[in-house]
Protein backbone atom coordinates (compact mmCIF):
# COMPACT_ATOMS: atom_id res chain seq x y z
CA UNK A 1 0.00 0.00 0.00
CA UNK A 2 1.91 3.25 -1.39
CA UNK A 3 1.95 5.90 1.71
CA UNK A 4 0.91 9.32 0.38
CA UNK A 5 3.01 12.32 0.68
CA UNK A 6 2.50 15.19 2.98
CA UNK A 7 1.16 18.39 1.98
CA UNK A 8 4.49 20.00 3.06
CA UNK A 9 6.71 17.27 1.45
CA UNK A 10 4.72 17.97 -1.32
CA UNK A 11 4.97 21.48 -1.25
CA UNK A 12 8.81 21.62 -0.91
CA UNK A 13 9.32 19.26 -3.33
CA UNK A 14 7.20 21.56 -6.00
CA UNK A 15 9.41 24.83 -4.83
CA UNK A 16 12.55 22.61 -5.05
CA UNK A 17 11.24 21.75 -9.04
CA UNK A 18 10.26 25.32 -9.47
CA UNK A 19 13.83 26.54 -8.65
CA UNK A 20 15.43 24.46 -10.91
CA UNK A 21 13.33 25.75 -14.07
CA UNK A 22 14.71 28.42 -15.72
CA UNK A 23 12.94 31.78 -15.29
CA UNK A 24 12.09 31.96 -19.28
CA UNK A 25 12.89 29.06 -21.20
CA UNK A 26 15.52 28.66 -23.57
CA UNK A 27 16.95 31.86 -22.74
CA UNK A 28 20.02 32.01 -20.57
CA UNK A 29 19.28 33.48 -16.87
CA UNK A 30 20.95 36.44 -17.39
CA UNK A 31 19.00 38.03 -20.24
CA UNK A 32 15.77 36.44 -18.49
CA UNK A 33 17.00 38.58 -15.74
CA UNK A 34 17.37 41.78 -17.66
CA UNK A 35 13.92 41.53 -19.37
CA UNK A 36 12.42 41.08 -15.85
CA UNK A 37 14.12 43.97 -15.05
CA UNK A 38 12.85 46.48 -17.81
CA UNK A 39 9.08 45.18 -16.90
CA UNK A 40 7.33 48.84 -16.25
CA UNK A 41 6.54 48.95 -12.14
CA UNK A 42 2.46 48.11 -12.65
CA UNK A 43 3.09 45.06 -14.21
CA UNK A 44 5.38 43.26 -11.62
CA UNK A 45 2.27 42.16 -9.46
CA UNK A 46 1.65 40.55 -12.42
CA UNK A 47 4.53 39.02 -13.10
CA UNK A 48 4.82 37.76 -9.53
CA UNK A 49 1.85 35.42 -10.01
CA UNK A 50 3.17 33.52 -13.00
CA UNK A 51 5.49 31.31 -11.10
CA UNK A 52 7.31 31.14 -7.97
CA UNK A 53 10.80 31.74 -9.27
CA UNK A 54 9.53 35.18 -11.06
CA UNK A 55 7.93 35.97 -7.44
CA UNK A 56 11.76 35.31 -6.01
CA UNK A 57 13.39 37.33 -8.63
CA UNK A 58 10.93 40.31 -8.24
CA UNK A 59 11.16 40.28 -4.84
CA UNK A 60 14.82 39.87 -3.99
CA UNK A 61 16.37 42.61 -2.34
CA UNK A 62 19.03 42.64 -5.34
CA UNK A 63 16.49 43.07 -8.02
CA UNK A 64 15.73 46.52 -6.48
CA UNK A 65 18.98 47.83 -5.83
CA UNK A 66 19.88 46.49 -9.64
CA UNK A 67 17.19 48.78 -11.11
CA UNK A 68 18.10 51.32 -9.00
CA UNK A 69 22.02 51.32 -9.86
CA UNK A 70 19.95 50.92 -13.68
CA UNK A 71 18.34 54.01 -13.50
CA UNK A 72 15.13 51.71 -14.46
CA UNK A 73 12.95 53.16 -11.61
CA UNK A 74 10.97 55.71 -12.85
CA UNK A 75 8.59 58.49 -11.23
CA UNK A 76 4.86 57.50 -10.55
CA UNK A 77 2.36 59.73 -8.73
CA UNK A 78 0.63 57.89 -5.48
CA UNK A 79 -3.31 59.22 -4.70
CA UNK A 80 -4.83 58.74 -1.15
CA UNK A 81 -8.26 59.57 -2.20
CA UNK A 82 -11.65 59.11 -0.48
CA UNK A 83 -15.10 58.82 -1.89
CA UNK A 84 -17.45 61.84 -0.59
CA UNK A 85 -20.25 59.92 -0.09
CA UNK A 86 -18.71 56.98 1.61
CA UNK A 87 -15.74 57.77 2.82
CA UNK A 88 -14.30 54.64 1.54
CA UNK A 89 -10.15 54.78 1.12
CA UNK A 90 -8.71 54.23 -2.46
CA UNK A 91 -5.18 54.48 -3.28
CA UNK A 92 -4.31 54.95 -6.81
CA UNK A 93 -0.92 55.27 -8.98
CA UNK A 94 -0.95 57.49 -11.93
CA UNK A 95 1.75 56.82 -15.19
CA UNK A 96 2.01 60.25 -15.87
CA UNK A 97 4.08 59.29 -19.09
CA UNK A 98 1.24 56.97 -20.49
CA UNK A 99 -2.24 58.84 -18.38
CA UNK A 100 -2.72 54.90 -17.17
CA UNK A 101 -4.09 54.37 -13.42
CA UNK A 102 -3.43 51.67 -11.37
CA UNK A 103 -4.95 50.48 -8.37
CA UNK A 104 -3.17 49.74 -5.48
CA UNK A 105 -4.14 46.29 -2.42
CA UNK A 106 -6.17 48.07 0.51
CA UNK A 107 -4.42 49.98 3.24
CA UNK A 108 -4.29 47.66 6.06
CA UNK A 109 -6.31 49.67 8.67
CA UNK A 110 -9.95 49.75 9.77
CA UNK A 111 -13.15 50.53 7.25
CA UNK A 112 -14.41 53.02 9.63
CA UNK A 113 -11.55 56.04 9.53
CA UNK A 114 -11.50 59.80 8.90
CA UNK A 115 -9.36 59.71 5.46
CA UNK A 116 -8.21 64.04 5.79
CA UNK A 117 -6.82 62.85 9.46
CA UNK A 118 -4.15 60.88 8.44
CA UNK A 119 -0.76 62.24 7.23
CA UNK A 120 1.55 60.81 4.09
CA UNK A 121 5.04 60.87 3.51
CA UNK A 122 7.76 59.53 1.61
CA UNK A 123 11.46 58.43 0.48
CA UNK A 124 10.79 58.87 -3.52
CA UNK A 125 14.07 57.07 -4.49
CA UNK A 126 13.65 54.59 -2.05
CA UNK A 127 10.13 53.59 -3.15
CA UNK A 128 8.39 53.93 0.26
CA UNK A 129 5.40 55.75 1.18
CA UNK A 130 4.48 55.86 5.04
CA UNK A 131 0.56 56.94 6.30
CA UNK A 132 1.04 58.03 9.92
CA UNK A 133 -1.91 58.26 12.49
CA UNK A 134 -5.51 59.06 11.62
CA UNK A 135 -8.67 58.72 13.61
CA UNK A 136 -11.42 56.60 14.14
CA UNK A 137 -15.14 57.54 12.71
CA UNK A 138 -17.30 55.00 14.95
CA UNK A 139 -15.10 55.97 18.03
CA UNK A 140 -13.65 59.79 17.11
CA UNK A 141 -10.30 58.18 18.49
CA UNK A 142 -7.13 58.94 17.16
CA UNK A 143 -4.44 56.14 16.34
CA UNK A 144 -0.74 55.74 16.73
CA UNK A 145 -0.47 53.47 13.68
CA UNK A 146 2.25 53.44 11.11
CA UNK A 147 1.67 51.80 7.83
CA UNK A 148 4.71 51.78 4.93
CA UNK A 149 4.09 50.47 1.31
CA UNK A 150 7.10 49.44 -0.67
CA UNK A 151 6.70 49.90 -4.45
CA UNK A 152 9.42 47.12 -5.06
CA UNK A 153 6.82 44.46 -3.94
CA UNK A 154 3.52 46.22 -3.84
CA UNK A 155 2.44 45.67 -0.47
CA UNK A 156 1.30 47.39 2.28
CA UNK A 157 3.04 46.85 6.00
CA UNK A 158 2.64 47.74 9.70
CA UNK A 159 5.30 49.49 11.34
CA UNK A 160 6.05 50.27 14.73
CA UNK A 161 3.11 52.95 15.85
CA UNK A 162 3.90 56.46 17.35
CA UNK A 163 4.10 56.86 20.90
CA UNK A 164 1.10 59.46 20.55
CA UNK A 165 -1.82 58.86 19.59
CA UNK A 166 -2.47 61.51 16.88
CA UNK A 167 -4.77 62.39 14.25
CA UNK A 168 -4.78 65.97 11.51
CA UNK A 169 -1.16 66.13 12.11
CA UNK A 170 1.48 67.20 9.48
CA UNK A 171 4.59 65.19 8.29
CA UNK A 172 7.45 65.18 6.65
CA UNK A 173 10.50 63.17 5.50
CA UNK A 174 13.84 64.91 6.69
CA UNK A 175 16.88 63.86 5.99
CA UNK A 176 15.81 60.25 5.69
CA UNK A 177 13.73 60.62 8.55
CA UNK A 178 10.12 60.42 8.76
CA UNK A 179 8.23 63.55 11.08
CA UNK A 180 5.18 63.49 12.96
CA UNK A 181 4.22 66.68 14.19
CA UNK A 182 1.56 68.06 16.55
CA UNK A 183 -1.89 66.97 15.55
CA UNK A 184 -4.72 66.29 17.45
CA UNK A 185 -4.93 63.92 20.60
CA UNK A 186 -6.72 60.48 21.45
CA UNK A 187 -9.90 62.53 22.10
CA UNK A 188 -9.89 64.12 18.70
CA UNK A 189 -9.88 67.64 20.08
CA UNK A 190 -6.70 68.16 22.34
CA UNK A 191 -3.74 69.39 20.63
CA UNK A 192 -0.58 68.05 20.54
CA UNK A 193 2.86 69.70 20.54
CA UNK A 194 4.74 66.77 20.88
CA UNK A 195 7.00 65.71 18.04
CA UNK A 196 8.53 62.71 16.37
CA UNK A 197 10.90 61.15 14.52
CA UNK A 198 11.19 57.69 12.80
CA UNK A 199 13.53 55.91 11.65
CA UNK A 200 13.38 53.41 8.98
CA UNK A 201 16.75 51.66 9.00
CA UNK A 202 15.50 50.62 12.65
CA UNK A 203 11.78 50.82 12.64
CA UNK A 204 12.08 53.14 15.73
CA UNK A 205 10.32 56.25 17.02
CA UNK A 206 12.07 58.65 19.08
CA UNK A 207 11.13 61.74 20.82
CA UNK A 208 12.32 65.19 19.45
CA UNK A 209 11.99 68.80 20.52
CA UNK A 210 8.20 70.03 21.45
CA UNK A 211 6.06 72.46 19.39
CA UNK A 212 6.37 75.89 20.77
CA UNK A 213 2.82 76.52 20.37
CA UNK A 214 -0.29 74.15 19.25
CA UNK A 215 -1.52 75.11 15.88
CA UNK A 216 -5.12 75.22 14.32
CA UNK A 217 -4.37 74.02 10.67
CA UNK A 218 -1.12 72.50 8.89
CA UNK A 219 0.33 73.05 6.06
CA UNK A 220 4.38 71.94 5.96
CA UNK A 221 7.28 71.48 3.95
CA UNK A 222 11.06 70.11 4.18
CA UNK A 223 13.65 72.24 2.52
CA UNK A 224 17.13 70.69 3.36
CA UNK A 225 17.50 69.84 6.95
CA UNK A 226 14.52 72.13 8.16
CA UNK A 227 10.81 71.51 8.31
CA UNK A 228 8.49 74.76 8.16
CA UNK A 229 4.97 74.29 9.54
CA UNK A 230 2.39 76.62 9.57
CA UNK A 231 -1.03 76.95 10.92
CA UNK A 232 -2.10 78.74 7.53
CA UNK A 233 -4.81 81.61 6.54
CA UNK A 234 -8.17 80.36 7.26
CA UNK A 235 -11.25 81.48 6.64
CA UNK A 236 -12.92 84.46 7.90
CA UNK A 237 -9.16 86.25 8.60
CA UNK A 238 -9.98 86.48 11.58
CA UNK A 239 -6.03 85.98 13.09
CA UNK A 240 -2.79 86.27 11.78
CA UNK A 241 -1.56 82.81 11.32
CA UNK A 242 1.22 81.24 13.27
CA UNK A 243 4.39 79.29 11.67
CA UNK A 244 7.37 77.74 13.28
CA UNK A 245 10.39 76.11 11.62
CA UNK A 246 12.43 72.98 13.32
CA UNK A 247 16.05 72.49 12.68
CA UNK A 248 16.99 68.37 12.85
CA UNK A 249 20.89 69.33 12.97
CA UNK A 250 20.05 71.51 16.27
CA UNK A 251 16.87 70.07 17.28
CA UNK A 252 15.02 73.43 17.42
CA UNK A 253 12.27 75.21 16.50
CA UNK A 254 11.93 78.94 16.25
CA UNK A 255 9.51 81.24 15.04
CA UNK A 256 8.79 81.94 11.28
CA UNK A 257 9.64 84.90 9.18
CA UNK A 258 7.43 87.44 9.07
CA UNK A 259 7.02 87.63 5.01
CA UNK A 260 7.07 83.87 4.95
CA UNK A 261 4.64 82.97 7.57
CA UNK A 262 2.30 86.11 6.21
CA UNK A 263 2.36 85.04 2.65
CA UNK A 264 1.85 81.47 2.98
CA UNK A 265 -1.89 81.46 1.95
CA UNK A 266 -1.85 78.33 -0.19
CA UNK A 267 -0.97 74.63 -0.27
CA UNK A 268 2.89 74.20 -0.84
CA UNK A 269 5.50 72.14 -2.69
CA UNK A 270 9.26 72.49 -2.75
CA UNK A 271 11.58 71.63 -5.97
CA UNK A 272 15.19 71.78 -5.81
CA UNK A 273 14.90 73.71 -2.58
CA UNK A 274 12.63 76.00 -3.49
CA UNK A 275 9.16 76.69 -2.09
CA UNK A 276 6.29 77.09 -4.10
CA UNK A 277 2.60 77.75 -3.59
CA UNK A 278 -0.55 77.07 -5.01
CA UNK A 279 -2.90 79.72 -3.64
CA UNK A 280 -6.50 78.52 -2.31
CA UNK A 281 -7.76 81.90 -2.84
CA UNK A 282 -8.60 83.70 -6.52
CA UNK A 283 -7.50 82.07 -9.85
CA UNK A 284 -4.91 79.61 -7.96
CA UNK A 285 -2.13 81.81 -8.85
CA UNK A 286 1.49 80.16 -8.33
CA UNK A 287 4.07 82.27 -6.40
CA UNK A 288 7.85 81.26 -4.82
CA UNK A 289 9.31 82.18 -2.26
CA UNK A 290 12.54 84.28 -2.19
CA UNK A 291 14.67 83.34 1.50
CA UNK A 292 17.12 86.82 0.97
CA UNK A 293 14.46 89.72 0.95
CA UNK A 294 11.75 87.15 2.99
CA UNK A 295 9.28 88.10 0.20
CA UNK A 296 6.70 86.00 -2.17
CA UNK A 297 6.90 86.83 -5.67
CA UNK A 298 4.33 85.08 -8.49
CA UNK A 299 5.32 83.13 -11.26
CA UNK A 300 5.27 83.72 -15.34
CA UNK A 301 4.30 81.57 -17.56
CA UNK A 302 0.89 79.89 -18.31
CA UNK A 303 -2.45 80.63 -16.11
CA UNK A 304 -3.68 77.68 -13.67
CA UNK A 305 -5.98 75.68 -15.45
CA UNK A 306 -8.83 76.30 -12.60
CA UNK A 307 -11.73 75.66 -15.09
CA UNK A 308 -11.47 71.43 -15.19
CA UNK A 309 -8.91 71.67 -11.84
CA UNK A 310 -10.94 72.22 -9.31
CA UNK A 311 -9.86 72.54 -5.28
CA UNK A 312 -9.68 70.44 -3.29
CA UNK A 313 -5.90 69.98 -4.04
CA UNK A 314 -3.08 67.81 -2.63
CA UNK A 315 -0.05 68.74 -4.21
CA UNK A 316 3.59 67.52 -4.31
CA UNK A 317 6.15 67.43 -6.73
CA UNK A 318 9.94 65.92 -8.24
CA UNK A 319 12.51 66.70 -10.49
CA UNK A 320 11.34 70.25 -11.53
CA UNK A 321 7.75 68.81 -12.01
CA UNK A 322 4.32 69.65 -9.64
CA UNK A 323 1.33 67.52 -9.40
CA UNK A 324 -1.75 68.78 -8.63
CA UNK A 325 -4.23 66.60 -7.71
CA UNK A 326 -7.67 67.68 -7.35
CA UNK A 327 -11.38 66.74 -7.59
CA UNK A 328 -12.28 63.62 -9.18
CA UNK A 329 -8.61 63.23 -9.39
CA UNK A 330 -8.21 65.02 -12.57
CA UNK A 331 -3.98 65.92 -12.81
CA UNK A 332 -2.72 69.27 -13.25
CA UNK A 333 1.11 69.04 -14.71
CA UNK A 334 3.59 71.67 -14.17
CA UNK A 335 7.10 72.11 -15.64
CA UNK A 336 9.11 74.85 -13.76
CA UNK A 337 11.82 76.30 -15.67
CA UNK A 338 13.76 80.13 -15.14
CA UNK A 339 13.08 82.58 -17.88
CA UNK A 340 16.27 84.30 -18.96
CA UNK A 341 16.07 87.03 -15.73
CA UNK A 342 16.32 84.11 -13.45
CA UNK A 343 12.22 84.18 -12.36
CA UNK A 344 10.12 81.27 -12.52
CA UNK A 345 7.84 80.29 -15.02
CA UNK A 346 5.18 77.37 -15.42
CA UNK A 347 3.99 75.56 -18.40
CA UNK A 348 0.75 73.67 -17.39
CA UNK A 349 -1.04 70.13 -18.83
CA UNK A 350 -3.99 68.71 -17.89
CA UNK A 351 -4.22 65.02 -17.51
CA UNK A 352 -7.93 64.34 -17.09
CA UNK A 353 -8.96 61.25 -14.99
CA UNK A 354 -11.24 58.27 -15.98
CA UNK A 355 -15.38 58.68 -15.37
CA UNK A 356 -15.06 55.65 -12.81
CA UNK A 357 -13.80 58.64 -10.78
CA UNK A 358 -16.00 60.89 -10.17
CA UNK A 359 -16.96 61.53 -6.58
CA UNK A 360 -13.11 61.11 -5.47
CA UNK A 361 -11.41 63.52 -3.06
CA UNK A 362 -7.76 63.59 -2.93
CA UNK A 363 -6.60 63.74 0.58
CA UNK A 364 -2.86 63.46 -0.36
CA UNK A 365 -0.21 62.40 -2.98
CA UNK A 366 3.30 61.22 -2.57
CA UNK A 367 5.76 60.88 -5.72
CA UNK A 368 7.56 58.08 -5.66
CA UNK A 369 10.53 55.90 -8.12
CA UNK A 370 8.73 52.39 -8.80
Amino acid sequence: MAIPRSSSSSSSNRDAEDKSLPLIPGLPEEIAELCLLYLPYPYQALVRSVSSSWNRAITDPGFVLTRQSLSLSLPYLFVFAFHKSTARIQWQALDPRSGRWFVLPPMPCSKAVCPPSFACASLPRQGKLFVLGGMRSDTGTAMKTTFVYRSSTNQWSEASPMKTARSYLSAGNVNGKIMAVGGCGADGIETITAVECYNPDNDTWTEVSKLPTGLAKYDSAVIGSSMYVTEGWTWPFMFSPRGTVYDAKTDRWQLMRDGLKEGWTGISVVLDETLFLIWEHGDCTMKWYIPDSDTWQCLGGDRFPCETVRRPFAVSGLEGRIYVVASDLNVAVGRIYQNQNGAFCVDWKVMGAPKAFKGLTPSSSQVLFA
